[in-house]
């Protein structure tokens, strides 16, 4: 089984956030989503659209042996703090050291960028390019997979970005079966 995990500050992105661990879970993978620690210590994270998600655990005690992937959504306050987070930080340079998946959306991107672990292609946000500044930006693909990264560009993209994970991670029969359940043939 894989182990993904997705840690998440206040702002994120909720489409991307539910429609990913919804496919990864309903595909086999175990997902913990862990709070980034900030002066409020709550494992009630409110995001962009005002809706809350309740945390399985803390960022901090998160132990990155445990996982077999990291992975970030989106939201513009959320992709700042996961960006700004020297424990996030620590952890994306750990799984792309460790050869292990690392996995953004949106405008997290900027997390990746920062932790310099982006390589040749990639996708973002548009809007979030500019910023990114890194060469390499597809703009014609929902996901992109470079090596161990992989990339999706927003909302409208994550159940396509969560199958396409759910594919590498766990295997192409349950990649086939929650896309057949879920009628997500518009997911190339």
């Amino acid at each position: 089984m894989a182990n993904i995990l997705l840690p998440i500050s206040a702002g994120f992105e909720e489409v991307e956030l539910v429609s990913l661990v919804d496919v990864l879970r309903r595909g086999g993978a175990e997902v913990r989503i862990a709070y980034v620690d900030s002066e409020f210590e709550t494992d009630l994270i409110v995001g962009d659209n005002g809706i809350t998600i309740k945390a399985d655990t803390s960022l901090k005690n998160v132990i990155s042996e445990d996982f077999d992937m990291i992975l970030l959504a989106g939201g513009w306050d959320n992709a700042y703090s996961l960006r700004d987070n020297a424990r996030v930080q620590k952890l994306i340079k750990e799984f792309y050291n460790d050869g292990k998946v690392v996995g953004a959306m949106c405008a997290s991107v900027l997390a990746l960028k920062k932790a310099e672990v982006l390589g040749s292609e990639y996708t973002c946000y548009p809007f979030a390019k500019d910023e990114v500044d890194h060469e390499g930006y597809r703009e014609d693909k929902m996901v992109v997979t470079d090596g161990n990264i992989m990339t999706s560009r927003g909302p409208g993209t994550a159940l396509c970005f969560g199958l396409e994970i759910l594919k590498r991670m766990v295997g192409v029969e349950s990649y086939q079966a929650v896309k057949d359940g879920m009628l997500l043939d518009f997911c190339e």
